[in-house]
């Protein structure tokens, strides 16, 4: 072998070698934002075949509560505990990565007080918006999980020493947003307490508080937590829980398949470690470690959905995180 001819066999073993390592560093065969996952195939019928047909997952949430549902001001984008929820569901659906599923979500912003009526209207598939699971709400739709326990706690101005738990609020002016069940625990706790200022969203409450308009803002710890980490110079949360809030996924009642679906896909989120990963990412950054999941409660769903009650306040059409604009959400069924 000629001396020429061994440097150009050399010289092509170590470009042989070079483009293995280069290929073990490709992310489109090392993924860096998780598993890649096969999309699945479902029945025919089903709203997972149907969603996966449409290409779309359509979730109602919220836009303005930090660590679960928050549009980010600098890119529009959604952001929170609820919306990487929504992308593993995305992802069960689909299939491909987290970051590759969520292309395939319209988020709509629904806020508390249309909830129950987006879900009966067909305007989303599912909502995960920070939403307890009650029995009243149960007449009008159904629920896969819960995912997280929350409990309702009060917010209050960094100098304020005179409210220290629920019985504090009697004789006090108290916000919380229109159709949650924050208000009408407040009502059965502490029954002196003035509620006749409420608004859509919770920032709002916040503005009032910090204004004066109002002694105390209250609603879930984590939604909470979530104000003071944006305001930590004028809010405190009092850290005394009052009550035990499931949160759970909304969707139609009786779509007992799409139901196990979702539940299934929760706790396979809970094995897979991909809960913690969502909730560290996002409530873990307002130091909150997380919590042992909870448990699936697979209830048995029975009879046909209650009408919605016609809310007071209509959800606002915003841009996605895909950036189109979701249609607006009209208030009555």
């Amino acid at each position: 072998m000629s001396r020429t001819k061994a440097v150009l066999l050399s010289m092509l073993a170590c470009l042989g070698l070079l483009a293995g390592a280069c290929a073990s560093e490709d992310p489109a065969i090392e993924e860096t934002n998780g598993t890649t996952e096969s999309a699945p195939e479902f029945e025919e019928g089903t709203t997972m075949a149907e969603i996966q047909e449409r290409g779309t997952l359509n979730v109602g949430t919220k836009f303005d509560q930090p660590l679960f549902g928050q549009k980010n001001p600098v890119n529009d984008e959604i952001e929170g505990f609820d919306v990487e929820i929504a992308k593993i569901v995305a992802q069960a659906i689909f299939g491909g990565t987290l970051e590759e599923a969520a292309e395939n979500i319209n988020f709509i912003e629904t806020v508390s007080a249309v909830r129950e009526a987006e879900i009966q209207k067909g305007s989303v598939d599912m909502i995960v918006a920070t939403y307890t699971i009650n029995d009243a709400r149960k007449a009008l739709v159904d629920f896969a999980g819960p995912y997280f326990i929350a409990g309702q706690d009060i917010m209050v101005m960094r100098d304020n020493e005179d409210i220290e738990s629920v019985e504090d609020l009697n004789g006090k002016r108290v916000c919380s947003v229109q159709g949650s069940t924050s208000l009408r625990n407040v009502e059965e706790q502490a029954p002196e307490a003035d509620t006749s200022i409420s608004f859509e969203r919770y920032t709002d409450c916040a503005d009032a508080l910090r204004a004066g308009r109002v002694d105390a803002v209250t609603t879930d710890n984590v939604i909470l937590l979530g104000l003071v980490r944006d305001n930590p110079e004028d809010f405190k949360v009092v850290e005394n829980t009052f009550t035990t809030e499931p949160y759970g996924i909304g969707i139609p009642k009786g779509d007992d398949a799409f139901r196990d679906f979702l539940n299934d896909t929760i706790e396979e989120a809970y094995e897979s470690g991909a809960w913690e990963e969502a909730f560290d990412a996002t409530v873990g950054e307002a130091g909150v470690d997380a919590p042992e999941p909870p448990e699936v409660d697979r209830y048995t769903s029975t009879g046909e959905a209650s009408p919605a009650p016609t809310p007071t306040v209509t959800a606002t059409a915003s841009p996605t995180a895909t950036g189109t604009a979701s249609p607006a959400a009209s208030p009555t069924t």
